[in-house]
């Protein structure tokens, strides 16, 4: 029986795939997350969200499929707030076992 070797992943699957700018993307995946499930929880159809959010029917089918280019972290904030969600950001030390800082992202 052969060994499998496993190697285990940083937490962040963009940065394991090698991409530059891995922490934005994991930053605006999980904001998308939270967004696409409350207009999932409210029923809304992309039209109502798209009106609820100031937004064009074709960029929340985009959000809604994860096609995050063309949204900054910014306004995506920014449609947590429309739907009624508080967003905060918490600037703090990294612990010394880390050679970076990092940014996460919560959904309490």
């Amino acid at each position: 029986m052969s060994e499998k070797k496993f190697t285990r992943g940083s937490g962040n699957v963009f940065a394991d795939l090698g991409f530059a700018d891995a922490e934005e993307r994991q930053t605006k995946t999980r904001l998308a997350l939270e967004i696409n499930t409350i207009i999932d929880e409210r029923g809304l159809t992309q039209a109502k969200a798209a009106a609820l959010l100031d937004a064009s029917q074709p960029k929340i089918s985009a959000l809604a499929r994860y096609k995050l280019e063309g949204f900054s972290v910014e306004r995506l904030m920014t449609y947590l707030t429309a739907l009624d969600r508080d967003v905060q950001i918490v600037i703090k030390k990294k612990p010394r076992s880390r050679a970076a800082g990092r940014i996460s992202v919560e959904a309490a």
